[in-house]
């Protein structure tokens, strides 16, 4: 039962992350606006980046993920202000076009990983 109720948290999460990238790439005006963007700003690459550390402590994992979050953001907002290209529609597709290619690399990894498990399960 816990394993259904994380399941439908995880889903709920990554429908309002969505909901979040398409408020801010559409300009939509809503009053959940601020909440679906830091929302999907701030878990994205965390995720990303947890689902890349695998067989890891999941405490480690978390405060790895957060803090990778919120460094991606921070550099990304610098490099915008230093090279006089803020946007926040830009600085939304860059985090999701960074969130997707950890999650190729985390898929790519994996299924490396299986293949090699699954090889030496045969000998």
């Amino acid at each position: 039962m816990l394993r259904q109720h994380r399941r439908a948290l995880a889903w709920l999460v990554g429908l309002a992350c969505i909901a979040g990238a398409v408020v801010a790439l559409f300009d939509i005006e809503t009053p959940l606006r601020p909440f679906l963007i830091s929302l999907f700003l701030l878990v994205v690459p965390g995720a990303a980046v947890v689902g890349l550390l695998r067989d890891r402590d999941p405490l480690a994992a978390l405060s790895v993920g957060a803090a990778a979050s919120l460094v991606l953001n921070v550099l990304l907002a610098e490099a915008m202000l230093l090279f006089g290209a803020w946007s926040p529609r830009a600085g939304v597709a860059t985090v999701a076009v960074l969130g997707g290619f950890m999650y190729v690399l985390r898929v790519l990894y994996r299924g490396k990983s299986m293949q090699t498990e699954q090889g030496a399960r045969t000998r």
